[in-house]
């Protein structure tokens, strides 16, 4: 891996491909487990989740259902304030449902995403995020049940995280470079 650069900012290697893969193969291995005969649904949040949960879905042996669903905005208000969900496209009523993240921050849209799934019928949900930043958090969740990796308040590019659009396509992520690095 080698340093990336768009902007003035300046991204390292942090988490390689071959550590991100074993890490979701031991995710599976617990939802497989847990979930065997319960019939949940993974409910990935776009863009930033498509290459994990792409990933996490091959390793998903139990019977299941998918759906993606964005998150929406209202224009011209303050950046973080969430509308709506958009594209569930499943009745969640009765069901147990997995929401699967990118990585969790400040817990904004995880709350936001929650209480819409709760709004839709979910009987139980459970989160799966593959970064998750606990000193970002502003909120309590007892449902983060599967985490990649906790990490620090490190700016992530890479494997569905993105800078303006750029590189989500990369296979590894990258944390920004600050100076005294």
């Amino acid at each position: 891996m080698k340093i990336i650069e768009i902007d003035e900012l300046r991204f390292e290697p942090f988490i390689s491909y071959e550590q991100i893969k074993k890490r979701i193969r031991l995710i599976a291995i617990d939802i497989n487990l847990k979930y065997e005969d319960r019939n949940p649904v993974f409910v990935g949040v776009l863009n930033g989740c498509f290459m994990f949960m792409a990933d996490l879905m091959k390793e998903i042996n139990i019977d299941c259902e998918m759906s993606f669903v964005k998150l929406a905005s209202y224009h011209g208000t303050a950046q973080g304030h969430i509308s709506q969900l958009i594209g569930i496209g499943v009745d969640l009523t009765d069901r147990e449902v997995i929401i699967v993240e990118d990585v969790i921050d400040t817990g904004n849209s995880l709350k936001h995403t929650i209480v819409a799934l709760q709004q839709e019928g979910a009987k139980h949900i459970s989160v799966c995020s593959l970064l998750m930043k606990p000193s970002c958090l502003q909120y309590d969740f007892d449902n983060i049940e599967y985490v990649g990796f906790e990490i620090d308040k490190e700016f992530v590019v890479g494997y569905g995280l993105d800078y303006n659009g750029h590189f989500r396509n990369l296979k590894d992520i990258y944390k920004e470079v600050t100076l005294g690095d």
